[in-house]
């Protein structure tokens, strides 16, 4: 039986992929274990959800299995050093995806007039909090030398995604969206 603690991490240090040794603090860990909290709190939102019944749940469910699968290829590519081959690439066919789905969802929701508060359903303020996670994640992965360009084009696409997801459940379960006064 295998098991979960290997004790290797107790000074400071984890391995990439390949084995190479770095500190916990090193902008890739920091990028993937960014993807993983996003990842969870996608997890989150969705728990939000089970006991809702809404048009579109089904295909939201579907969309979001691929994407918590496709927040790992993310994590594959940035705990990949450079020059190394990544075992889980992204391609442009997973950004674009992301793309339409969010155009359609985005069609049965109301024009955007002014910055939006994050909340609502507790759901849609899960998916509000993810957004903001994969933001941090982008920023992170930006921060890395050599990086895939479509690690950063599908960490802000996915941000952009999650951000119209909340709109979308909010809309769908009748929650009023809070605007900014100014």
């Amino acid at each position: 039986m295998l098991k979960i603690y290997t004790k290797t991490g107790d000074k400071g240090t984890t391995s990439l992929v390949y084995g190479q040794r770095v500190s916990k603090t090193d902008i890739r860990v920091e990028a993937y274990g960014t993807c993983d909290e996003a990842n969870s709190l996608i997890g989150l939102a969705l728990s939000f959800l089970k006991d809702t019944d809404f048009e579109g749940k089904e295909e939201m469910n579907s969309v979001f299995h691929e994407i918590q699968t496709e927040l790992f290829h993310v994590g594959a590519e940035l705990a990949t050093p450079p020059g190394k081959d990544v075992r889980w690439k992204l391609e442009e066919g997973h950004v674009q995806k992301l793309e339409r789905v969010m155009d359609r969802w985005d069609e049965k929701l109301d024009p955007l007039s002014n910055f939006i508060l994050p909340g609502g359903h507790p759901a849609g303020a899960a998916f509000h909090s993810a957004r903001t996670v994969v933001r941090r994640a982008e920023r992170n992965a930006v921060a890395i030398e050599e990086v895939n360009p479509l690690v950063i084009s599908y960490l802000n696409r996915l941000s952009d995604f999650l951000f119209v997801t909340a709109r979308f459940v909010n809309h769908q379960l009748g929650e009023k969206e809070d605007t900014l006064h100014q």
